[in-house]
């Protein structure tokens, strides 16, 4: 026999026990009184510290029960994906948008659009947590929520779960990845009228346009609002996001006016690789975008981030081919954009649609928009800086009225017994709701900031350049 199955106190114990039977029957075989103390000596067994333990052990139940009861009510899964997700959020905007704007300005005003990018972004998270949290999730009638049920984030502690929409995340987390939303749309705006608008009045825009154009919208969608009830299907931010900031950038391009110049010299980007490094930023951010939107790291958040990754590039091949044929020769702006379409156009249907109704969406978004920031820009005559409309507007258009269509299961879609027909009505109602509510409150908007700030640079100040006249530095010395 081998030693080693004597190894350890409760083997031992065994064997002391068996030893102590084996003579106690061997006792009480050849006498009756060794037999009465037979009887007396297991006695002492008793006192062995070994019969305690299940009764030590039992306290456990309880604990474990009161541990359980105790434990947040979130899976740290989930929350570990979207904080990731908030991350890459902030990762489209500071750097991402951020170079992708810079890049397509003049280099005297780089510096100018990304302190714009940056200082509005800021300013919106600020007023997020101050009221706009509140005035988008909170009960209220079908536009507005309460601007002061939660201002500050009031009733919020570190430890408050379940007092969100989405009961399985903790309350400051879901607040600090939508703020993120309230902030990018914010700052796509400021694209449009770049490179001759005064930084106050971007400022003081940002503030009214963030509380009467993006509260309502988001709440109107998402806050258990008018098109929320009417069964619109916005998942990630087609309406509330991309129509609302391209809609809002064409009317403030309108207001501010054209650039010195422009339709008279070429107003060339300045530094085409910063616009390619923002465009894949905001790829890479897009899927925090989209599958972070899913609140769960589940099945809903990896058929989005297929459809991000599908869309964006069959947008790609949509606008390159379009320029291969109408120009001769694809540009790498071209190709840039294209994802930016692509993205845009996937946004509301991310987590509807399946693999072959994004890549269907992608395309179509990537040829239509080449046509929204060429042929639809000369008609309209107006000069979006940016390509704001032309990519966002456009692309937010084309992605929310298709998004009706392949949401359809029998179209590979998640929507079963869809009627592709009154879906697709109801998507033209959001998309018809949200260009008409944001167009009238932008442009009321910017006539209070002209009567307050005025809205444009003078000619000198403009001709100088932005960087130096309301920022005092230059990107490039000479």
């Amino acid at each position: 026999m081998k030693t080693s199955l004597f190894t350890g106190w409760q083997a031992r114990f065994h064997a002391v026990c068996l030893l102590m039977l084996v003579s106690a029957l061997a006792v009480g075989a050849f006498s009756s009184t060794a037999q009465a103390q037979a009887q007396v000596t297991p006695a002492p067994s008793e006192t062995v510290a070994v019969e305690p333990l299940p009764v030590a052990a039992a306290p456990a139940a309880p604990a474990v029960e009161a541990a359980a009861a105790a434990a947040p009510g979130f899976d740290h899964g989930d929350v570990a994906w979207m904080l990731t997700s908030t991350l890459l959020v902030l990762l489209m905007v500071v750097p991402g948008l951020a170079l992708f704007y810079g890049g397509l300005v003049r280099s005297k005003n780089v510096l100018s659009i990304l302190s714009q990018i940056l200082v509005v972004f800021s300013l919106i998270l600020i007023l997020w947590v101050a009221y706009g949290y509140s005035a988008v999730f909170s009960e209220g009638n079908a536009f507005f929520g309460s601007f002061t049920e939660f201002a500050f984030l009031k009733g919020f502690t570190p430890d408050s779960v379940g007092n969100t929409p989405i009961k399985g995340l903790p309350d400051y987390l879901f607040v600090a990845f939508q703020s993120t939303f309230a902030g990018i749309t914010t700052a796509l705006i400021v694209g449009a009228f770049a490179e001759r608008i005064k930084f106050k009045a971007v400022l003081l825009f940002s503030a009214l346009w963030f509380t009467l154009s993006y509260i309502p919208m988001a709440h109107i969608v998402w806050g258990g609002g008018y098109l929320g009830a009417m069964g619109a299907i916005d998942f990630a931010g087609g309406t509330v996001v991309h129509i609302n900031a391209g809609v809002a950038g064409l009317v403030g391009a309108y207001f501010v006016g054209k650039r010195i110049g422009y339709g008279q010299t070429a107003l060339k980007p300045h530094n085409v690789p910063f616009t390619y490094i923002g465009a894949m930023l905001l790829w890479v951010g897009w899927f925090g975008f989209n599958a972070g939107s899913a609140a769960a790291a589940d099945t809903v958040a990896s058929l989005a981030f297929l459809n991000t990754i599908l869309a964006t590039a069959a947008a790609v091949l949509g606008w390159t081919l379009v320029e291969a044929v109408s120009k001769g020769k694809p540009s790498a702006l071209g190709a840039a954009s294209g994802a930016v379409a692509g993205l845009v156009g996937i946004t509301p249907a991310c987590g509807t649609v399946g693999p072959l109704g994004a890549i269907v969406i992608g395309l179509v978004a990537g040829v239509v928009c080449v046509w929204g920031v060429t042929g639809l820009k000369r008609l309209l005559r107006v000069d979006d800086t940016a390509d704001v409309f032309g990519v966002h507007g456009i692309g937010g258009i084309v992605g929310a009225l298709l998004t009706g269509v392949f949401s359809a299961q029998s179209l590979g879609g998640t929507k079963a017994d869809l009627d592709i027909g009154h879906q697709v009505w109801v998507q033209l109602v959001s998309v018809g709701f949200t260009i008409v509510w944001c167009a009238v409150v932008t442009a009321v908007i910017l006539l209070v900031v002209r009567m307050v700030f005025g809205l444009r640079v003078t000619e000198e100040a403009e001709r100088t350049g932005l960087d130096v006249t309301s920022h005092g530095e230059s990107a490039y010395e000479a």
